[in-house]
């Protein structure tokens, strides 16, 4: 069995990234930022992953104590993967760590993106001044599955669940197409139109929604902007 690799170094800094500084580790924490998962919906949510690469991560979180394993009682019976309470302490690094790739001035090559992926990416995203006295709640369906939106006192809330009595329910058949509707790379009354969208509730409350969360500036660089004018 390979051993793990470590820093060698007492800096607390370097002992977080000994804990989750492995590649696969922060997205397994991502996946599991919205309830518990089944090995099986999460090698769905990480298909990139091989499944050995997967069970090592997933040994390796629980040694250090961010995940832990639980098994669901009948008539279910099987096991899935879920934050400890410290471990869900990482959700703001997350969602900041989020925040700053979302300005890096050399955007993605790939747009695939999972539903999880965006919904969490609502977090950094939300503009409290944006939400104003909104007081919302909120159903996402994207795909097969249904997600809850809160707003309340210039909060966000997220959940897997659907929201009762929600303002506005949005469903879309995939995370790409959210992603390009909060992006404005396909405007609501586009979606709606060629229906690769369908609300239910007025319009109106959908895009007091989606501006909740605009969407960042790319960083303006001058270093950067040189190295992309002389490539």
């Amino acid at each position: 069995m390979a051993t793990k690799r470590s820093y060698g170094e007492a800096c607390r800094f370097a002992h977080a990234l000994d804990l989750v500084g492995e590649r696969w580790a922060l997205l397994v924490v991502r996946e599991l930022l919205l309830g518990p998962k089944r090995f099986t919906d999460l090698r769905a949510g990480l298909p990139h992953a091989s499944s050995n690469i997967l069970s090592e991560r997933l040994r390796d979180l629980e040694q250090g104590g961010v995940i832990q394993r639980r098994k669901l009682p009948p008539p279910a019976g099987s096991s899935v993967y879920e934050l400890t309470e410290w471990g869900f302490e990482l959700e703001p690094i997350v969602t900041k760590l989020g925040a700053w790739g979302a300005r890096s001035p050399f955007p993605p090559e790939t747009k695939e993106i999972n539903a999880d992926s965006i919904v969490l990416a609502l977090r950094s995203l939300f503009s409290g001044e944006a939400a104003g006295g909104l007081e919302a709640g909120y159903e996402l369906r994207i795909g097969d599955e249904s997600f809850g939106v809160e707003v309340a006192n210039e909060e966000l809330q997220l959940h897997r669940d659907p929201t009762d009595n929600p303002t506005v329910s949005l469903a879309v058949p995939d995370a790409a197409t959210f992603a390009a509707i909060l992006s404005g790379q396909l405007t609501l009354d586009d979606a709606l139109g060629s229906g690769a969208a369908q609300i239910d509730g007025s319009k109106q409350a959908a895009k007091r929604f989606l501006r909740l969360f605009p969407m960042p500036e790319p960083c303006r660089c001058a270093d950067v902007e040189a190295l992309t004018a002389t490539a």
